[in-house]
């Protein structure tokens, strides 16, 4: 919650804008280290570290920060990694006691281990794991499961994965604590829990639809979707031979890491209640599994994604610098005055820049640049609160449209050149979820201004409306 805290703060403060000719400059560096991530043969991680240093150097050099202003664009964030190195320790323990694998083969034997109803199953699972859990601890747990799921059944792993990180953006809409964007806004705007639930809940399931629809169109040839009698039989002989307790070694510490995962998952619902953060939670939930339930702690700790935990320490050093030139300010405000404050331009025009500015560069810095810009426009003649469901809607869906665009589809490209040795191209991530984002998108725009013109938004507090 500190970082959060840190974030509005900063988020509130008024950054002066550089010169054109530096804003311009630096969105050219930025471009050209995300033509280096998508570069097949350069390294996703190194095109980000590299990126960043660049950044940096310039910054120093053209006076932009001084160089402390790097740790807060990385402390920021520090929650993030909190969260990622804590469940990635609690996923590699928990996997060990044999919990996922029990897991899956009772995933695989409930639907018959048919493709069909295994997609729309594993679907609807990263829908309210990802609500529950919020996306980063959901998409570690859910990774797993899926690639044990696709060995077994010697299917494709990317049409599950994949599918997997587009849905879990859906549900990352669903509550007030599914994503960080949606705490910051919402905290922001003084939008009650309930509220949450009445308003993004309903086109959550809508754009989970949507995703699950086209998944399964784009996918119709990588999964046996129509198996015959003989497929079916075979596939049944083949579950009838699976064993759930395969894996298990020891019963009771399989009975520990079941309760210890448990434990964490209520944690992460309660977290904001308890008035901490998700890192916090995460952290104690690793530390109870190397101790109850943990055998090799060096390996456990070592099996920590550190290549994705780099990458973004490199991403938001260079959004962080990217954003205190001004660049991502002016170009919002642009946005605000070419809508002349009328809501049925503003909205489509925020819900666009706002997806396709959370695809490129990242959701939190987003929301946290589009808050203030929100609470200028809004006043009297131009009510707040539509705008601030469309920052809630529009910054989690944008996620989709590129392979760095969220962090579930990060998790999900990197699990599968590493476990499977598959690679994803942008090419195809762009054709398949930036059609899901276009569509998903469009049909937000129509649902925040049908509640708008019907007067079915509930109004919010001063503490949403006030310009701070």
């Amino acid at each position: 919650m500190v970082a959060m805290t840190s974030l509005l703060a900063a988020s509130a403060e008024k950054i002066a804008a550089q010169p054109a000719w530096v804003m311009i400059l630096f969105a050219l560096v930025m471009l050209a280290t995300y033509v280096g991530v998508a570069y097949e043969r350069f390294h996703k991680t190194v095109a980000a570290l590299c990126g960043a240093a660049v950044m940096v150097i310039l910054a120093l050099v053209l006076d932009v920060f001084p160089y402390p202003a790097v740790y807060e664009f990385v402390a920021e964030e520090l929650n993030i990694f909190g969260v990622i190195i804590g469940t990635g320790i609690l996923v590699d323990v928990v996997g060990k006691s044999g919990l996922f694998h029990f897991l899956s083969m009772w995933i695989v034997r409930l639907t018959g281990g048919l493709a069909s109803r295994l997609f729309l199953a594993l679907c609807m699972i990263t829908f309210l794991f990802v609500a529950v859990l919020t996306i980063v601890p959901a998409m570690l747990i859910l990774t797993s499961l899926v690639l044990v799921i696709s060995r077994s059944l010697d299917y494709k792993p990317a049409p599950l994965l994949l599918s997997v990180a587009i849905c879990a953006n859906s549900g990352a809409i669903a509550t007030f604590a599914s994503g960080l964007p949606n705490i910051m806004i919402g905290t922001a705007a003084g939008i009650p829990y309930v509220q949450f639930l009445q308003v993004a809940l309903p086109f959550a399931v809508v754009s989970l639809i949507v995703a699950v629809v086209v998944l399964r169109v784009f996918f119709r040839k990588d999964l046996p979707w129509r198996q015959d009698a003989e497929e079916k039989a075979a596939l049944q002989a083949k579950i009838a031979e699976f064993d759930p307790w395969a894996l298990v070694e020891d019963r009771r510490v399989l009975a520990r890491s079941a309760i210890i995962l448990l434990g964490t998952v209520v944690g992460f619902a309660l977290a904001q209640t308890l008035g901490v953060g998700m890192d916090f939670i995460a952290l104690v939930g690793a530390t109870a599994a190397l101790l109850f339930a943990g055998k090799g702690v060096e390996d456990a700790i070592h099996k920590v994604n550190w290549t994705v935990i780099l990458f973004f320490m490199g991403l938001f050093v260079i959004i962080g610098t990217v954003k205190q030139t001004g660049a991502l300010g002016w170009v919002a405000e642009q946005v605000v005055e070419l809508s002349d404050n009328e809501m049925t331009l503003l909205v489509p025009l925020m819900a666009v820049f706002s997806s396709v500015a959370s695809s490129i560069v990242d959701n939190i810095p987003v929301a946290a640049t589009l808050i203030p810009i929100v609470r200028d426009v809004s006043g009297p003649d131009v009510p707040a609160e539509p705008l601030w469901w469309t920052l809630v809607i529009c910054c989690n869906l944008g996620g989709n449209g590129t392979p760095i665009g969220s962090i579930s589809c990060v998790i999900a490209i990197y699990a599968l050149k590493r476990e499977a040795n598959e690679h994803i191209s942008w090419g195809m991530f762009i054709k398949l979820g930036g059609t899901i984002m276009l569509v998903q998108i469009a049909l937000a725009i129509g649902y925040i201004l049908v509640l708008y013109n019907q007067g079915l938004i509930p109004e919010l507090t001063e503490a949403g409306t006030t310009h701070v």
